[in-house]
Order: structure tokens, then sequence, then C-alpha cells
């Protein structure tokens, strides 16, 4: 057959180029090339593993003709799985959460598919969080079958036999670090295990997002459910455990925040003319952060997972970035507002404790409101001004548990927020923000007024 002619769209996923970065990555010893998988039918990294899940659930039994294709995606997996069900004649569900990109819901819908959207910041167990909604829906319809990229194994198979073999033939053997932005596991673990048993010395490294657990859990071996909280870096990170993770092929995790993967996602396209995603970005930032680990004459591999046009509506719109914080503009940032507040840990309230606790912590901190947690997690707040409304209509409210009158959580910023950005962020409806340091592993709350008094 002659080259690039194909009997169908699935024969055309793999063989993505290896692209060497120059400009982002001018402070490297190393050589860096990025594996551009923008380049599959999908737009994205995931159309090789969705074919795999479905091809070995055919063999196996579990999806059967006419069947339904159901899963929880962030958008990827699921444009991969709907172009499959579209050659093989299955129908697709597929669940999501209100923090993906317009974009990617659209996509999914293009190709005939169903979209659930459901809420971010519920834990994997809540009955409305896209695992578990998705779970419900394999029990309700007949003749479905749920994919799991997260702990069917054919995902980091897929990558075990697709990808790994391709970087090893187009780096000739000589690569020497594969970097990786983490979520489902199976590209890091799938290719990473093929490129390690070709050359034990290679370094697999995962980037991470604040907000996951993966990191911590890789150095204490502990889930600290203290990690996690919401974010906005798409397609990385977790608050869960997924087998596809297999911790001994990671030789190191490194954190990125949502601002660097943000600037980074942007800065791609700027200095190397490759339009990828925001899991991009976040690799870049990480590789970045880890430059002093490679060494001159070494060759490193970076995963560029999807494509920009993902992204339009968020890290190359130029009003998201700012109302985000994550725009670049000169002057001083939040760090400036926050190095003199005498209280440094974020001072809150539990869920479970009275209304009448809630208003005396505020009071003893000089506070005029309070962020409320449950297990670590900012879940909610509290204003004086709204606790005062509530009980002048039902004084018995004071001995009421906070939850019964909390309103939603403040939104966590940036420490290097510019100053510029942060006033709009704070309105009646928000009356504060959550600084968080991620270094140093502290968060400052940010009122109104301390931000009126910088500008």
């Amino acid at each position: 057959m002659p080259l690039n002619v194909y009997d169908n769209i699935l024969e055309a996923i793999g063989q993505t180029p290896l692209i060497r970065l120059n400009r982002l990555t001018r402070e490297i010893k190393a050589t860096v090339y990025a594996k551009v998988e923008s380049t599959n039918p999908g737009n994205s990294i995931k159309d090789r593993m969705a074919v795999k899940m479905i091809e070995d659930a055919e063999k196996a039994g579990l999806l059967k003709p006419g069947g339904t294709i159901i899963e929880g995606t962030s958008g990827n997996t699921g444009m991969g799985l709907a172009i499959a069900a579209i050659v093989k004649g299955y129908k697709c569900i597929f669940t999501t959460t209100d923090k993906q990109s317009k974009e990617k819901v659209d996509a999914l819908r293009a190709f005939g598919a169903e979209v659930i959207v459901c809420p971010t910041d519920v834990d994997p167990e809540d009955p409305r969080s896209y695992y578990s909604v998705s779970s419900r829906l394999v029990r309700e319809t007949p003749n479905g079958w749920k994919a799991n990229q997260y702990d069917n194994l054919s995902n980091s198979q897929a990558h075990y036999e697709t990808t790994g073999p391709e970087i090893w033939e187009q780096t000739d053997g000589k690569i020497d670090h594969l970097v990786v932005g983490v979520g489902t596991g199976g590209t890091i673990c799938g290719a990473g295990k093929y490129l390690k048993e070709k050359k034990p010395s290679v370094k697999c490294w995962g980037i991470d997002t604040y907000g996951s657990i993966f990191k911590k859990y890789k150095e204490e071996g502990v889930f600290d459910k203290h990690e996690i909280y919401p974010y906005v870096t798409e397609g990385i990170g977790e608050d869960f455990l997924p087998q596809n993770v297999d911790f001994s092929l990671i030789d190191h995790f490194e954190k990125v925040t949502d601002r660097d993967a943000a600037i980074y996602t942007r800065e791609i396209v700027r200095q190397e003319g490759i339009f990828a995603g925001n899991s991009a970005g976040s690799a870049i930032a990480g590789l970045l952060q880890l430059k002093d680990r490679f060494k001159a004459g070494e060759t490193v591999v970076v995963i560029f997972h999807d494509h920009g046009t993902r992204y339009l509506g968020k890290m190359f719109n130029p009003e998201w970035m700012r109302a985000m914080g994550y725009e670049t503009v000169p002057g001083a940032t939040a760090r400036e507002l926050v190095k003199n507040k005498s209280v440094s840990d974020l001072v809150g309230v539990k869920v479970t404790d009275t209304v009448e606790h809630a208003i005396h912590r505020m009071t003893e901190n000089n506070f005029s409101q309070i962020p409320i947690t449950q297990e670590g997690r900012v879940v909610g707040s509290l204003s004086e001004t709204h606790a005062y409304a509530r009980m002048v209509r039902n004084p018995g409210v004071r001995q009421e548990p906070v939850s019964k009158i909390m309103q939603k959580a403040f939104r966590f910023i940036d420490i290097d927020t510019p100053v510029t950005l942060l006033a709009p962020m704070i309105t009646p409806e928000n009356p504060a923000l959550l600084v968080r340091d991620f270094l140093a592993g502290k968060t400052y709350i940010l009122t109104g007024s301390d931000v009126l008094t910088a500008i």
C-alpha cells in the first residue's frame, strides 16, 4: 500500500513526530525533543490507548456489537473512543468535569457522543463526581461497557507497545530522560517500562500539579487528602490512585503551578511554533524546573499530549488569562501583599463546627470572613455579614453546624498573581481570595481591603 494510505482512520494513529526544541530549552544543557502527539487523528495521545482498550474489550467479550461505550474523560480519551466507536459501530456516553474547556465538550458532541458535565470539586466517591456518574450509567445502560482508563491496564499496554518503541527508534536508543505529565499514568508507565527494559538508566520524570496527590505518595507513601484542592490544569494530577500509575517506574514527580502551566502553554507556540495543549505547558514548566538534572550530551524527550485548539477559550484567550490572574503584567504581586500578614497559616473552621464557633474564630483573628474545611479541604466559607443576617432571622442557628449556612469556597490564586489582576476577582459574592505559596506550603487570605490598600 502507498505511504500514508489507510483503510480507515484508526490506522493513522501513531508514528507521531519527534521535534527538537530550540528556544524554550536554551538554559538546558541536554538536547530536548518533543513527542508531538497532536498529529494523531483525534489530536491527542489518547487515541492510542482508546483503540487498545476497545479492541481488548472486544476480544474479552466485554464489548459486544451495538454496545455503548461509557467513560469519564477530560475530553481527549473521549475523542479517541468516539472516533473508534464511529468506525466500529458503537454509541458513546461520556461524563466530564465543569473545569474542562468548552472546546473539548463541543468536539465530543460533534462526534455524536452524549456528554454529561459534572462538578469538579467533589470527592471521587461522591455520587455527583464524573467517576461515580459514569459507573452508575454502566449499571443502567443495556450492553454498556466502561472503558475505565484509570484502572484498565490496556491503557499503559498501548504505550508499551507503541509510544515507547517509537521513541526508542526515533532517538536511535540514545534517550536518557522521559518527561511526562501524569494523569491516568498510562503514557509514562507504558512507555517508561519499555524504555527502561531497553536501557535501565533511563529516568522517568512525572509532572504533577498542585492539588494532586501523586508527588507526596511517591515520596512518603502517604495518601494525604490535605494535598487535594481544586486546580485548573487539565489532563494531569489526580485525587486518587489509578492502577495504571506504577510508582516504581517513575523516578521523580515535579509539581507545577496552574499559573506556570498556563503561561508555558502559550510560550510553546510563541517560541517553538508548536500548537500544543495545557499539559504540554505543565511538562515544559516542569522540565525547566528540573533543568539542573540534565547533562550535556544527554537526550530528553517530553510528551506533548494534545493540540492547542482544545484551549482556545482558556490559555489562548487573553481575557481568560487576565481573569485567572495568569497574565504577566508589571508591578507588585500578591506576594508583596501577604508578606507582612501576622497570620500565615490558613485559619478556618470545620464543616461540623458550630456557627457560634466560626464567629468566635473570626472575632479573635479580626476576620470578616473565614474558610470552612472538610478533611483538610476548603469546601466553603462564611462571612460575618451573612452569619449575622441568618442569626437575626433565626437565633437558634448559632448552635447549628456551620455547613448549614456556609457560602461557596474562596478561590485559590497563585502568590505571584499581579495585584492589578486581583481587584476584579474580589466581589460581594466572592469577598476574599486564598493566596497559595506553593513552595513554602502556606496559604494566606486576602480581602478587598488588602487589595484596595495596595492599589
